[in-house]
């Protein structure tokens, strides 16, 4: 019987236990997640889904132009779809089939990714853009290295980011 009150608490509580914990385990979707290298500590978790594009954009140190690096997320990976840069310095493709388009080289590389990691610079000024929203990293990070990696939320994970 259910008639009293500890009883009817621990149902109540059994009930919510068993809500929370089936939530923790429902996916819920993709994420970006942004965290400190050497920490492990995440910085911020953005909510992302299948095709939806990630870069990176900063200042070349020796060029002093800009750099785009373009990814879309595929299949829980980082899948890179461009790099656009203004002149040829150190660590840009000289090699590629680059094309032009508005003033800019355009390169279209092949490969994909489970983690990326940056080393955000304060003269670089790094910049993380996730769909339409801009995030300056070198803040977000105080100009430390971070890991960039897709992960699946659950809907608790959800709920509590």
């Amino acid at each position: 019987m259910l008639d009293s009150t500890p009883t009817r608490l621990l149902v109540v509580v059994a009930v919510l236990a068993v809500a929370v914990g089936g939530s923790a385990a429902v996916p819920a979707g993709q994420a970006l997640v942004v965290e400190d290298a050497e920490t492990g500590e995440r910085l911020q978790t953005i909510p992302v889904e299948e095709n939806t594009t990630v870069a990176l954009e900063y200042t070349h140190s020796v060029e002093k132009t800009r750099v785009l690096d373009a990814y879309a997320v595929q299949g829980g990976e980082l899948v890179m779809t461009r790099m656009e840069f203004k002149s040829y310095g150190a660590g840009l493709p000289a090699r590629a089939n680059v094309t032009t388009e508005n003033g800019s080289f355009v390169f279209d590389p092949e490969g994909s990714y489970e983690d990326l990691y940056v080393k955000p610079g304060r003269i670089a000024g790094h910049k993380l853009h996730v769909g339409d929203q801009t995030y300056d990293l070198v803040a977000l990070s105080d100009a430390r290295s971070v890991r960039l990696y897709v992960t699946h939320r659950s809907v608790l994970d959800a709920a509590l980011h």
